[in-house]
């Protein structure tokens, strides 16, 4: 493992050592909301993308407006029930992926869509910069017919742009469970003034 995967590692022994027992199992997360689901009054609708290294991704959105929630994890995979240092092996199929959860009425899907295609290389297969793995792999997770379309339609735009000069790697799959990454990934990088995962 090269950079970002690296470092983590090493963060990670340091907390492993430092706080016994807080880094647990993931658990699958509770079902994503439908699109159209209300809560409280509010319209709020789940959207999820691997994008490279989980901390910086989730960092993006999170300054997007519109965003009521965010959480880093896993998915695509065959292993249930993984552990960051499971998916780091790079045999278990899963991406790190942030989950977002947003008001439509607020941000558009595609908005969201372009804030994916903006920070990351999307012309990068199983890698981003130095982090080499399907784990690090560009994918967008639908989880309505029209999120899929939209997500086609706005890959298919890319292509035919100038704005790459590779053809445009990003896998576009149906969602699948959630599992929630430790808890010390979920937005690392509010509380780390050193990030290594620049965007």
């Amino acid at each position: 493992m090269a950079g970002c995967a690296l470092i983590r590692l090493g963060l990670i022994a340091a907390l492993l050592a430092a706080l016994a027992g807080a880094c647990e199992r993931a658990a699958p997360a509770p079902p994503p909301q439908d699109a159209n689901a209300k809560q409280g009054g509010n319209s709020m609708a789940t959207a999820t993308f691997g994008a490279g290294c989980f901390w910086g991704v989730e960092a993006a959105f999170r300054k997007t407006d519109g965003i009521l929630d965010t959480a880093v994890g896993y998915m695509g995979g065959t292993l249930e029930n993984p552990t960051y240092q499971d998916v780091c092996t790079d045999r278990t199929g899963h991406a790190e992926v942030v989950q977002v959860t947003y008001d439509p009425s607020a941000v558009s899907y595609e908005e969201l869509l372009a804030v994916f295609w903006r920070i990351h290389d999307p012309t990068q297969f199983n890698r981003q910069g130095p982090d080499v793995g399907t784990q690090y792999r560009s994918v967008i997770f639908y989880h309505t017919p029209e999120q899929e379309r939209a997500a086609r339609a706005s890959k298919q735009a890319l292509e035919t742009s100038s704005r790459h000069n590779r053809p445009i790697a990003t896998a576009i799959e149906p969602a699948a469970t959630f599992w929630r990454a430790e808890e010390y990934h979920q937005r690392y990088l509010e509380g780390c003034s050193g990030g290594v995962c620049p965007l």
